[in-house]
């Protein structure tokens, strides 16, 4: 049997007053989604450990079947494996937004979604103008980047700027929570303001302004980490001899490589709602007639919620369900070889609040043949009803992968 995980990133939510106090998903049209629910079996998952952040770094690697405590080190390193850079013992690695701060607050987090030629630029710049033997910035794609800062220790406070849109950001700055870290939180400090004031009239933002665009005039880094020590999924699961990742993120291109599967590039993809989900769905398909075993991961529905856009994330869930779920499920359903179909996101986004919340997620499993239970549609509520009950740690990828 052959195995896709479909991940709608920041896909669940919370009641909506407006929507009759029904969830996003309890709203949206999902035929497909409730079709497999209905055939397959259903349950919730809990993908943010205590005393964990709920970060997409965390629950994906959870949603894997990796354990946190022992793996996890930081987005920036699993970041800097996408874009492949080859951490030494003792870099220290830090994703590293644009972002737009206007009147001392973090207007957002991603610069008004700048494009990755405008922010490669940016970041080429600030290379130029802050790098030395020490410090180096990497150019990613659109707002996310990488800082990499030999010798910098990682005890350090650090706060997700897309979890304080409309704050203040100087009391935000990064803080060390031991001695040590103290140098590396007044550099990584330094660096910020230090961008802020070398980006303001570069021309870049000048033109972007000029357009009624938000600038991206300040760096934001967050999330340290060294070089993890991640087993393949191979290593754990014999079922999957080879496997895919298809996604418009860094983050979840690098989790992909550190677990051994191939990293798909496909054309058209944005990481928002105008992403080309059918040359995603393509690939999907094609990578199927090889590889035991795809993670296909859709961004569109997280972006939504971190702009508190309740009809945008609608429309993402519905494009899911229409674009990606149903043609996937009518090119499997009848195949030769089983594939087996999991949908569910990775962690709330809801669109209240702006930013992830670590609440348990609802999952659906579906395969021909799988006797279902007695859920008849996908969302939190029904899921909480399903025969799987609430699972935590490695036990959704067991369970997906013993079927």
């Amino acid at each position: 049997m052959k195995h896709i995980i479909i991940l709608g990133d920041g896909m669940a939510d919370w009641p909506v007053k407006e929507l009759g106090d029904q969830t996003l998903l309890q709203h949206a049209r999902t035929p497909y989604m409730d079709l497999l629910a209905r055939q397959g079996r259903n349950g919730l998952l809990k993908t943010v450990p205590d005393g964990f952040h709920p970060g997409s770094e965390v629950a994906n690697l959870s949603v894997l079947g990796y354990d946190l405590p022992t793996v996890y080190e930081g987005r920036g390193s699993l970041e800097a494996a996408s874009m492949g850079i080859e951490l030494a013992p003792g870099e220290l690695a830090l994703r590293c937004n644009l972002i737009c701060i206007e009147d001392g607050k973090i207007k957002n987090h991603s610069a008004g979604h700048i494009s990755t030629g405008e922010a490669t630029e940016l970041m080429e710049y600030l290379q130029q103008e802050l790098g030395d033997d020490r410090v180096c910035f990497h150019p990613g794609i659109q707002y996310r980047h990488l800082l990499v800062i030999r010798g910098g220790n990682k005890d350090l406070a650090c706060t997700p700027p897309h979890d304080v849109p409309l704050q203040p950001f100087r009391p935000l700055l990064v803080k060390a929570c031991s001695p040590g870290a103290q140098e590396t939180a007044d550099r990584i400090n330094e660096l910020i303001l230090r961008s802020q004031e070398l980006l303001k009239d570069h021309p870049v933002n000048l033109r972007r302004i000029a357009a009624g665009q938000d600038p991206a005039n300040s760096i934001w880094p967050w999330s340290p980490g060294y070089r993890p020590q991640m087993k393949t999924l191979s290593e754990t699961f014999p079922q999957i001899r080879t496997g895919a990742v298809i996604s418009a993120v860094d983050l979840i291109q690098g989790i992909g490589r550190y677990a051994g599967l191939r990293t798909l590039s496909v054309e058209g993809v944005t990481g928002l709602y105008d992403t080309h989900y059918e040359n995603k769905v393509a690939a999907a398909l094609e990578a199927l007639r090889t590889d035991d075993f795809v993670y296909l991961h859709i961004e569109a529905s997280d972006e939504a919620g971190h702009e508190g856009n309740v009809a945008l994330k609608i429309r993402t869930i519905e494009d899911l369900d229409r674009r990606v779920v149903g043609p996937v499920y009518e090119a499997v359903k009848d195949a030769a070889e089983p594939v087996a179909i999991a949908v569910l996101p990775d962690h709330p986004t809801p669109c209240e609040l702006r930013t992830h919340t670590s609440e348990p997620i609802p999952f659906l499993i579906w395969y021909s043949g799988i006797e279902p239970d007695e859920v008849d549609c996908y969302h939190e509520q029904a899921a909480a009803a399903g025969s799987y009950g609430c699972l935590e740690k490695d036990r959704f990828m067991q369970v997906f992968m013993n079927l």
